[in-house]
């Protein structure tokens, strides 16, 4: 018998003064049976730091949706607007994720620089323009175990620092940025 996801409740506050967004909203998110916590967080945060109207998880997890992104957004005639992939993804994925969306980022809980290695050298679309966003070393991983089934989560982003509360406890970290290489 197939194991089911595990479903997890947020009540979230984003607070992105580097990029205007004040958002409060309620956020359901399935964990796959395949998926790490690590990865789980590093989608969340995803969504949380560059959310936007419409942005959506997509179904990118497991093999019945290996097509779709992790998070993304559409506008209003189905244009992918912005396409994040999660962890370290496939160089033919972000080839193809290039060139359909607008806007193409990768947030990793994983080492970035071999992220950047395995990417780097790969023909991408417009690699140059591949953001590769990361979190100091073992935040992600000091926050996993605070997840519970129902949770509160408070995000806020200045000057490229993320702070945040998850469950009342605080952290913080520095988003890390590196653009992939032509």
């Amino acid at each position: 018998m197939a194991q089911g996801a595990t479903v997890y409740q947020f009540e979230v506050n984003v607070s992105n003064v580097d990029r205007g967004v004040y958002e409060a909203f309620p956020l359901r998110v399935a964990q796959h049976p395949t998926e790490t916590p690590d990865y789980l967080l590093s989608r969340i945060l995803a969504l949380c730091v560059e959310y936007e109207e419409g942005m959506v998880f997509g179904q990118g997890i497991g093999s019945s949706g290996g097509d779709e992104p992790a998070v993304w957004t559409k506008d209003y005639t189905g244009q992918i607007k912005t396409w994040i992939e999660v962890g370290m993804p496939d160089p033919d994925k972000v080839h193809r994720a290039s060139k359909a969306a607008d806007r193409v980022l990768i947030y990793t809980h994983r080492n970035p620089d071999m992220l950047r290695r395995n990417l780097n050298g790969h023909g991408i679309y417009q690699a140059e323009h591949i953001e590769i966003h990361s979190f100091d070393y073992g935040f992600i991983t000091s926050l996993v175990s605070r997840i519970e089934r129902r949770n509160t989560l408070d995000v806020s982003v200045t000057e490229g620092q993320l702070y945040l509360s998850l469950n009342g406890f605080d952290a913080q970290s520095q988003i890390h940025r590196v653009a992939l290489e032509r």
